[in-house]
């Protein structure tokens, strides 16, 4: 190479850059599949995680005495009616024996729930299953609730959980102290039924 060739190759003419083309910006598809994957992965996951997400709704009333620690026995069911003294208010108060979602007592096992299938409301009333900590299934549609995990819907056509009551230990005695969900056959459980 001599020094003419140098210093033409410094003088000739530079192409500029190409401008950037509007598809350099765009999502494959691949990449839009994954992005509406991952978007709607996080609402289910939001709306499956209760408690940490979104809290549940609970109706609260007056505490009532309803039973005590002490006299429970494990996988009995004992009958109660709350959070009114007439129409469908019959409810379960169950040892299950094992831990269960809302439980109350030293092994966090005593829990309580309403006895009206969610489904279309007939009555759960001795269908528990101590050794599945089940109540069900319902005569009708065959509807089953896990009691362990807030009476959730394990089997059959409802869509809805059993309205548990709340309960709160006082030394031996338990208090009811709300229902979380609504109670089969009303709109709101903040209003008696006549």
């Amino acid at each position: 190479m001599t020094q003419t060739d140098i210093d033409l190759r410094d003088t000739e003419p530079r192409t500029p850059p190409e401008p950037p083309s509007i598809l350099d910006n765009c999502l494959t598809r691949r990449q839009f599949l994954f992005a509406g994957a991952v978007a709607v992965g996080t609402v289910a996951l939001a709306s499956a995680i209760p408690g940490s997400l979104m809290a549940a709704e609970v109706a609260l009333y007056d505490g009532m005495k309803i039973g005590t620690l002490s006299a429970l026995q494990v996988g009995e069911p004992f009958k109660f009616r709350y959070p009114w003294d007439h129409g469908n208010c019959d409810n379960y108060l169950i040892k299950l024996g094992t831990p269960g979602g809302g439980g109350i007592g030293p092994a966090k096992d005593v829990v309580a729930f309403n006895t009206l299938c969610s489904h279309m409301g007939i009555s759960l009333l001795g269908s528990y299953k101590s050794e599945y900590q089940v109540l069900g299934p319902c005569p009708l549609h065959l509807s089953t609730y896990d009691l362990t995990r807030h009476g959730m819907v394990i089997s059959g056509h409802a869509t809805q959980g059993l309205p548990q009551i709340t309960l709160e230990a006082r030394g031996d005695d338990i208090y009811a102290t709300g229902v979380m969900a609504l109670i089969y056959g009303f709109g709101d459980n903040e209003v008696q039924p006549i």
